[in-house]
């Protein structure tokens, strides 16, 4: 027999507290700090976020703002952008003739040693390594997790976050020399006097988390040179709240002298922010009777029937019609039938191509064994989907079926459609509208908010008149206190401001665009008018892509003339027009990165490269990152030496848990200027088409029988 008193429950808690035996508590996984990164607090540790990871962080202190935008791009390397701003610039020293600083920079994460029973995770980081080079450091990161709720970090830190205490010094860090920003600084890694920085935290419970931390970073511009705050102390301090998974915010003392607040947004692209998509259930597999039960209804003499043609077409149709799938052509033999399809609604290809076949199953008499269903995207075929009704019936409760039915299915050029057959212009023309909130973002926290009309007019396949309509509501360009810098290459995107404020509503686009499929395994478009919000012309181009191949190759050639800022139909206001054009190589490099190369010349007249390279996930959303290097000397392009971003695209059901082939896409510079800039035509090639082939149906098979 065991007696316990309140004294031994005390002791056994305590004894658990300290040993970190607290099974109902969820494991330490790695929060932000001020920078956007893995860190502490100011910061950063030696942790990585799960692969794929994509965070949003705002931080406050003092005079201090910094909005940090992170993509753990895979299991070990991680990248950030980061727009900051400081306040009372110029209260000391009035050499800079503006008030607030603000300053962009990019930084990357390399996880060298995962932690171990034993061993801690350790992590290498350059900070601001292409930007002005104010915020630039690089860092060793060592962090060891005891039990589940104590978490040790201790690095080594050089430039910014070598700036307070230093105990050693490798070689010379130049001086800072800001120029024009925008180049990788590599004669200052890990140079000049590295100093130690450290931190613990303590997990309270599921929700609540605190933190204490040493810093390294001196401020010796903010607070010593310009005089923004008072560092008092090496030592901050604080506590975090975590709301799920998604939210996390925290309240700090920060340098003896400052109270701190972030803001965290967790997101994960391989779920979705929304629980489940709402829709209709998929309907069973039509099940044929045995051929030894029913030899007569696998006779194919119903294919004379007069009006079986007419009877099987509605059948199908209204079948399809209710996951937003309609029939562009319907044809048929005895034992094969022909379909393609356009899905207007389902976001994978995979489900729309496995209700298409689930709808044959029940539609076609018992003689049909082979599917062949061709998606129709912008009036092209992209790839034949052959199936076999035989597989549908004995995979669609099996273990793995998906797995088991890609085995069985083959994916080949769309060709051209059967003679004959019906629902030839049975879908054309068609009309759609839809009136939507937008925002533009033209530079980092610098754009509008507003109202889009969308207009599109399928004339028959392959012939699209659209057009877009923006009505800004509001704006916040008034805030930007530092005028606009001249260029001195033609202001082909650096006058955007002037497009933004001078035009209310304005005509973002209007075009006739024209799409065909020439030869097996080309496609080409070709689109006229008003074909962006500062450009307007003609705009002509070929892709190669077979459906089975993760490599194709484009050319584009455009002539365009600069629209008046107005947003309307005119010219007069610049006399500018030129001929551009790229040739480009797609590779689908595999585990959802993709690979992108274009060359050619430019809108400014520059000639040089675009290198891209994105991750996209099996739900549809997208992140990646580019960068174009032209004859356009650093100079003439201006702050920030050459053109650089990140892009990024949500899918709507993503966001709204309802069918949908809608999406959100951005694409966040660090500044806009006229070097490297491409002419912005709605539905080039690449992107139309690859929904359906090989690699992109592969990484969403999973729901072929959704």
């Amino acid at each position: 027999m065991h007696l316990t008193t309140p004294r031994t429950r005390a002791a056994a808690a305590l004894a658990a507290l300290l040993c970190g035996a607290t099974p109902a508590l969820a494991e330490m996984r790695p929060s932000l700090s001020f920078s956007g990164v893995p860190g502490i607090i100011d910061m950063p540790s030696g942790e990585a976020m799960r692969d794929g990871i994509v965070t949003v962080t705002a931080a406050y202190f003092g005079t201090q703002y910094r909005t940090t935008l992170s993509f753990q791009i895979t299991p070990r390397i991680s990248g950030s952008y980061r727009f900051s701003s400081t306040k009372n610039w110029s209260d000391v020293i009035n050499t800079d003739g503006y008030d607030t600083y603000n300053d962009r920079s990019f930084d990357l994460r390399f996880l060298l040693l995962e932690e171990g029973k034993y061993l801690p995770s350790v992590t290498l980081g350059l900070q601001d390594f292409v930007g002005t080079g104010l915020f630039s450091a690089e860092y060793i990161a060592a962090t060891k997790t005891f039990g589940d709720r104590v978490k040790v970090t201790a690095g080594l830190g050089w430039g910014r976050l070598g700036s307070y205490n230093d105990i050693g010094s490798f070689g010379t860090r130049p001086p800072i020399d800001v120029g024009l920003g925008g180049t990788p600084s590599t004669d200052h890694f890990f140079r000049g006097p590295f100093a130690p920085f450290a931190g613990v935290e303590w997990k309270v419970n599921d929700r609540w988390t605190v933190k204490a931390e040493y810093s390294s970073d001196a401020y010796a511009e903010e607070s010593g040179r310009r005089g923004t705050f008072d560092r008092a102390s090496p030592f901050n301090f604080g506590v975090e709240y975590q709301r799920g998974d998604s939210l996390r915010v925290g309240l700090y003392s920060l340098y003896g002298s400052e109270i701190g607040l972030s803001f965290n947004i967790i997101l994960d692209p391989k779920t979705r922010a929304a629980t489940g998509i709402l829709g209709p259930a998929p309907a069973p597999v039509g099940l044929r009777p045995s051929r030894a039960a029913d030899p007569d209804a696998y006779d194919g003499g119903w294919v004379t029937q007069p009006d079986g043609a007419d009877l099987l077409y509605a059948n199908l149709e209204k079948r399809l019609a209710a996951d937003g799938i309609r029939i562009e052509h319907f044809s048929y033999t005895a034992s094969t039938v022909h379909l393609r399809i356009r899905n207007t609604t389902i976001d994978a290809g995979p489900q729309a191509i496995g209700r298409a076949a689930r709808a044959l199953s029940h539609v076609m008499p018992a003689s049909v064994e082979v599917f062949e269903i061709v998606p129709v995207v912008r009036g092209m075929g992209t790839s034949q989907v052959t199936i076999r009704r035989s597989d549908l019936e004995a995979l669609e409760h099996a273990p793995g079926n998906d797995a088991l039915l890609r085995e069985r299915v083959s994916i080949a050029d769309a060709g051209p459609a059967p003679e004959g057959g019906l629902g030839w212009g049975d879908a054309y023309p068609d009309f759609t509208w839809r009136i939507s909130p937008a925002v533009r973002v033209s530079e980092p926290l610098r754009g509008d908010a507003g109202l889009r009309l969308t207009a599109r007019y399928e004339i028959s396949p392959g012939l699209l008149l659209s057009g877009v309509v923006y009505k800004r509501l509001a704006d916040n360009f008034d805030k930007i206190t530092r005028p606009p810098e001249g260029s001195l290459l033609p202001p082909v995107r650096s006058d955007i401001r002037k497009y933004v404020l001078n035009s209310d509503p304005a005509i973002e686009r209007l075009t006739l665009a024209w799409y065909a499929k020439p030869a097996d395994n080309l496609y080409s478009r070709v689109t006229f008018g008003y074909l962006e919000r500062m450009h307007a012309g003609i705009s002509g181009e070929l892709l190669w892509k077979p459906a089975d191949s993760r490599l194709a190759l484009g050319a584009e050639l455009n002539y365009t003339k600069q629209r008046d800022t107005d947003g309307m139909l005119d010219f007069g206001e610049y006399d500018y027009g030129i001929a551009t054009g790229h040739v480009s190589a797609y590779y689908d490099l595999g585990n959802g990165f993709l690979g992108q190369i274009d060359v050619g010349r430019y809108l400014a007249g520059d000639v040089g490269a675009t290198f891209t390279i994105d991750r996209e996930f099996g739900n549809g959303a997208k992140i990646g990152a580019f960068a174009t290097f032209t004859s356009a000397s650093a100079t003439e392009f201006g702050e920030g030496s050459f053109d650089k971003g990140i892009r990024v695209t949500i899918p709507m059901n993503w966001i709204l848990g309802q069918p949908s082939r809608g999406e959100m896409s951005t694409v966040l510079r660090p500044l806009q200027r006229d070097g490297g800039a491409r002419v912005d035509v709605e539905g080039r090639l690449y992107d139309s088409i690859r929904d359906y082939h090989l690699g992109r149906l592969d990484s969403q098979w999973g729901r072929a029988w959704r």
